[in-house]
């Protein structure tokens, strides 16, 4: 079981990013993508479920959006609309599996 993180970067806030995690001997039916920031807990960003269902952090609501491309076995997040505190390592995670990815790192400027 292997999963790639990537896409993580340096935006102005305001900005946007696409990150990417691709798993490898596992699907990615039921994922989700964390964050952990500077001297804070790590938390759960967004989360889609096997049927579609996603479920999102207040925090990004309206501004972040998961997705997968199933045949490619590929999990997307969108991050619009990019604040300084949305600043952390993003990390994937499958839910079944409990298995996590290595993070990318993003970093929001003010």
């Amino acid at each position: 079981v292997q999963l790639q993180a990537s896409g993580g970067g340096l935006v102005q806030a305001g900005g946007s990013l696409t990150l990417s995690c691709t798993g490898s001997g596992v699907s990615i039916a039921d994922m989700a993508w964390y964050r952990q920031a500077p001297a804070k807990q790590r938390e759960m960003v967004a989360t889609i479920f096997s049927g579609g269902s996603t479920k999102y952090a207040d925090s990004v609501k309206g501004r972040f959006t998961i997705s997968r491309d199933d045949p490619n076995n590929i999990l997307y997040l969108y991050l619009n609309s990019l604040k300084p505190e949305d600043t952390g390592v993003y990390l994937c995670r499958n839910l079944l599996a409990d298995s996590w990815g290595q993070g990318t790192l993003v970093t929001v400027s003010s």
